[in-house]
């Protein structure tokens, strides 16, 4: 049955107009530093396609000036209801976190598999990579704007495509049963949200968010 995931992306709305927050990416920063670095208890050892992806981003994180101890890796070939989020540690080389991550509905009741466009107004995902901005409090509370960095999700920000919690988003994995849709925006569980948080607030530099299928 998808009868809650019906439900979420019929009330979901992403792609709304929003005041642009005042605090700048570093003041967010000092508002934050006190925050405590997220337990890691169980490392993953990342599979081949992952380590592929994980190395492309190392690359660019290093030549861009973004964070380069972390990434955000999306994994959108990923069946909705198993953890296609992580948080891959470039130093260590293993999966630190990982998570489920919702995709866009497309303006349609369901969609099983992630469908991409980057057009205002589809409500779907959008592939490439993110810079992740600054906080914005939105209808679900603390969020991250997202900045599209390639000619797939240049419109992200316009769209008001932000990293957000929600409490329509279990914790555990839950397939075969699929997770329900957003409006567009890589949707996790409201506890998964605070452990990213935590790394993205203690962060001096910008982190790297790359949706990718």
């Amino acid at each position: 049955m998808f009868t809650s995931c019906s439900v979420v992306s019929n009330n979901y709305k992403a792609e709304e107009s929003f005041t642009p927050s005042k605090l700048s990416y570093q003041s967010a920063v000092v508002r934050t530093s006190a925050v405590p670095k997220p337990a890691v208890t169980r490392p993953a050892v990342p599979n081949s396609r992952l380590k592929t992806w994980a190395s492309q981003a190392r690359i660019y994180a290093q030549s861009k000036g973004f964070n380069s101890s972390y990434c955000f890796l999306l994994d959108m070939s990923v069946p909705s209801g198993q953890n296609r989020f992580f948080v891959y540690d470039f130093v260590n080389n293993y999966v630190v976190l990982s998570g489920l991550v919702a995709h866009g509905t497309c303006n349609e009741a369901f969609i099983k598999e992630a469908k991409f466009s980057n057009m205002p107004g589809t409500g779907c995902s959008s592939m490439g990579k993110y810079k992740v901005g600054n906080i914005y409090y939105g209808q679900y509370g603390k969020s991250y704007r997202l900045h599209g960095l390639e000619g797939t999700n240049s419109n992200a920000f316009k769209r008001a495509v932000v990293l957000h919690g929600c409490s329509f988003v279990p914790d555990q994995e839950i397939s075969p049963k699929p997770l329900c849709n957003s409006m567009g925006c890589p949707m996790v569980s409201k506890k998964f949200f605070t452990k990213l948080s935590a790394i993205i607030d203690r962060s001096t530099k910008p982190i790297l968010l790359w949706v990718y299928k």
